[in-house]
C-alpha cells in the first residue's frame, strides 16, 4: 500500500450472497484532491464508500484510508474521515447547535473543542440562521450545509460526501460546491458521488462505475478524450425536416453514433469534411456546429451506452 495516498483501493470485491455489488475495483486518491465517483443507481458507489469508512467489511481485496486499513483498525479510520450519507443526517426536531453538540460528543470531543469547532465551521459556511433554529425549519440547501458541518466537526482529513446536493436548488448546489472547493484548498481530501454532470466537471478526477465495475478513471478532459476520439457535431433539425433523416444519416460511413439531446442531436463523426459535404447537399436547412463533448456525453457513451 502507498501511504502517500489518501485512499488506496486494490482489487476490492463486495458480495452479498451470490450478488457482487463491487467487482475487483482498484484506484487511489491523492491528498487534497476532489475525487468524483459517478454512476447510475446500483453501480456500487455507496457500497464502496461504506467500505472505505469502515462501515462494511470487504469480501476480498485491500483498502487503505488515511494510512490505515479500516478492516483492521476501523477506529483509526473513523477518527480521520467524515461521512455525509445520502439520507439526511441531522435530527430535525433538534436545533442546529444541539445537533452539532451531539455529534461532537459522539466524536468524544471536549466541550471547549466542540465550541471552537462550531464557531469555526459556522463561519466557514457563512451561516446566517440563528443556531437556535430547529433543523426542520431550515431550507434544504442550508440543511445540507449544516450536515456538512456535522460531518466535519472532528476536523477529518478525508470527507466522503454521498450525493450531498440531491434534491436542492441549483443555487444551493452552487453554494455547496463553493464549500467543497474551500475544503480542498484548505488541504482536505473530498470524495464525492453525484448525479450532476456540472458538479463532476469540478472534480480533479472522476471514476465511472457501472454494475459494480470501474470502467474509466481520469480528469474530465482525459475522460472526454478517451470516450470521443472523433469529432462531435450538434444538429438542430429544421421545422420541415424530412422523414427518416436520422436513419439516412446514421447509415453514412462517417457517422459512428447519433444521439438525441432535447431539441438537438449529437453526431459522432470520423470524417468532418465528409460530414460537412453531406449537410450542404442533403440537409441544407439544418443548423449544425462542432461542439466539445461534455461529461454527460461521456456518461451516456461509457456508462449507459450500447455495451452496458
Amino acid at each position: 500500500m502507498n501511504r502517500d495516498k489518501a485512499v488506496v483501493v486494490n482489487n476490492l470485491v463486495v458480495a452479498f450472497g451470490d450478488f457482487k455489488a463491487v467487482k475487483d475495483v482498484s484506484f487511489s486518491v491523492d491528498p487534497g484532491e476532489i475525487f468524483g465517483f459517478l454512476g447510475a443507481n446500483g453501480a456500487g458507489k455507496t457500497t464502496t464508500i461504506r467500505v472505505l469508512c469502515g462501515l462494511l467489511p470487504p469480501t476480498d481485496g485491500k483498502v487503505q484510508v488515511a494510512g490505515a486499513d479500516p478492516n483492521v483498525d476501523a477506529m483509526a479510520v473513523k477518527s480521520r474521515v467524515g461521512y455525509m450519507s445520502q439520507k439526511f443526517t441531522l435530527y430535525r426536531d433538534m436545533t442546529i447547535v444541539e445537533n452539532l453538540h451531539f455529534t461532537g460528543k459522539l466524536r468524544r470531543l471536549s466541550e471547549e473543542r466542540i465550541a471552537a469547532r462550531i464557531k469555526e465551521l459556522i463561519e466557514f459556511i457563512e451561516l446566517e440562521w440563528p443556531l437556535s433554529t430547529m433543523v426542520k425549519d431550515l431550507p434544504g440547501g442550508v440543511m445540507q450545509q449544516v450536515a456538512l458541518v456535522s460531518a466535519t466537526i472532528h476536523d477529518p482529513d478525508i470527507v466522503f460526501l454521498d450525493e450531498p446536493t440531491a434534491g436542492v436548488t441549483p443555487h444551493a448546489r452552487s453554494r455547496f460546491w463553493e464549500l467543497i472547493n474551500k475544503m480542498s484548498f484548505a488541504g482536505k481530501t473530498v470524495f464525492v458521488t453525484t448525479h450532476y454532470m456540472d458538479e463532476a466537471e469540478q472534480c480533479g478526477r472522476v471514476a465511472l462505475m457501472r454494475a459494480g465495475e470501474l470502467i474509466a478513471i481520469g480528469s474530465p478532459d482525459e475522460l472526454k478524450a478517451k470516450a470521443f476520439p472523433e469529432s462531435i457535431f450538434e444538429i438542430t433539425p429544421s421545422a420541415d425536416a424530412p422523414a427518416g433523416w436520422q436513419d439516412k444519416l446514421k447509415s453514412e460511413k462517417f457517422i459512428n453514433e447519433l444521439q438525441i439531446f432535447g431539441m438537438h442531436y449529437h453526431a459522432m463523426v470520423t470524417e468532418a469534411d465528409d460530414f460537412e459535404k453531406y449537410f450542404s447537399k442533403s440537409l441544407p436547412a439544418f443548423d449544425h456546429k462542432r461542439i466539445k463533448p461534455s461529461l454527460e456525453d461521456v456518461f451516456i457513451r461509457m456508462v449507459e451506452g450500447k455495451n452496458r
